[in-house]
């Protein structure tokens, strides 16, 4: 064989040699592409399995995923649902709120815009105070209707009386008809209001001294002039009352003028406010009351002996009707106790009137037997 071999690649050309040489090296090639092609094929199948692995996992975690968004969506819907409706009602509220605070606002606004039209009046009324008050002579009619209206509040009619001429021939604002003593008082209204606000309007203490003694002078001569016109001997009080309609030149003239105070006390003419004065007509009606009772003292005792005396004739013919009372009901006693025996009495006839009826009837049945009997011999 060995010999066969070498002789037969020795026969052989070198054309030959190198078409095995080439078959042989296709053959390995092919072979070994196809252990590639296999180990390839191994390797794809792996590497699918595994793509597959992860495209089912990958499958999972988008399904996964999708739910966790869904779920994720559902609760995010909600919560913007409940936000929502959240909001809504918030708003509702804000709009009931705010609607109420306008209507408050508006409510407020018309009190305000009433406010701002009284302050309105108001100052008209106090401009045209102060109008009349700067004349003198509105001034003084504004004392008098003030010093009418307490008056007239205060008292009864028919003890007062306005712009009375007193035997003198001056006039008094007002005249108080008091019973003796006092006797009748006059109140004169006095309103020192320029002296006043030259005063309070003074700024350095020299001003205001020689505003104060200005002031205070006018006080005195108002007191004066009530003295020497109004406390008339006979026929008025040995008093006078100074009307100051002003409560500030009151307490003024009280606080810081003890001088002019005491001038008037020494004078009798007393000066007064409108709340004292108010105090003071209080006073008076009290006394005029009492006066009034006074005054009718007598006829109201003989009233009450009147009364005593027809209390007395009352109680006396009471006792004589209660005694006529009495009688009829011993009367009226009496009559029963009688119409009881009558009663009796009737009662007893009626039982003799039975007993001699059943007496009757036993005589009658007896002597219809006895007929009865003599009757049946004779028919035998």
């Amino acid at each position: 064989m060995e010999n066969l071999f070498p002789s037969t690649l020795t026969l052989s050309s070198a054309p030959s040699l190198a078409l095995v040489a080439a078959l042989v090296g296709a053959v390995a090639l092919a072979v070994l592409a196809l252990l590639r092609a296999e180990r390839a094929r191994g390797e794809g199948a792996a590497h699918l399995a595994r793509l597959i692995e992860m495209s089912e996992r990958l499958q999972a975690s988008q399904a996964r995923l999708v739910g966790r968004l869904e779920q994720a969506h559902g609760g995010t819907s909600q919560r913007l649902d409940a936000l929502t409706r959240h909001l809504g009602d918030s708003l509702f509220e804000q709009g009931e709120r705010t609607g109420q605070t306008l209507r408050a606002v508006h409510e407020r606004l018309a009190v305000v815009d009433a406010a701002q039209r009284r302050i309105a009046e108001l100052t008209s009324q106090v401009s045209s105070l102060h109008d009349l008050l700067g004349d003198k002579q509105a001034r003084g009619a504004f004392g008098e209707m003030q010093l009418r209206d307490l008056v007239i509040a205060v008292l009864p009619a028919p003890t007062y009386a306005f712009q009375a001429t007193l035997g003198n021939g001056c006039r008094a604002d007002c005249l108080l008809k008091l019973p003796d003593p006092p006797g009748p008082i006059v109140v004169d209204a006095k309103f020192p209001l320029e002296s006043f606000r030259a005063m309070r309007a003074a700024g350095r203490p020299e001003e205001r001294a020689r505003a104060s003694r200005s002031f205070a002078a006018d006080v005195l001569r108002h007191v004066r002039d009530i003295e020497a016109k109004y406390i008339v001997p006979g026929q008025t009080a040995d008093a006078a009352l100074m009307f100051l309609p002003s409560e500030a030149i009151y307490a003024e003239v009280h606080a810081n003028f003890a001088a002019v105070v005491e001038e008037s006390f020494r004078r009798k003419v007393w000066i007064v406010s409108p709340t004292t004065l108010w105090a003071t007509l209080s006073t008076l009606r009290a006394v005029l009351r009492d006066v009034r009772l006074r005054e009718q003292a007598g006829a109201i005792q003989g009233e009450l002996h009147a009364l005593g005396a027809d209390l007395s004739r009352l109680d006396a013919r009471a006792a004589r009707l209660q005694r006529r009372f009495e009688d009829a009901l011993e009367d009226l006693r009496l009559v029963r106790a009688l119409g009881d025996k009558i009663a009796a009495r009737a009662a007893r006839i009626d039982l003799l009137q039975l007993g001699e009826t059943g007496e009757g009837k036993a005589a009658d049945r007896s002597a219809a037997e006895e007929t009865g009997a003599a009757g049946a011999p004779a028919s035998g």
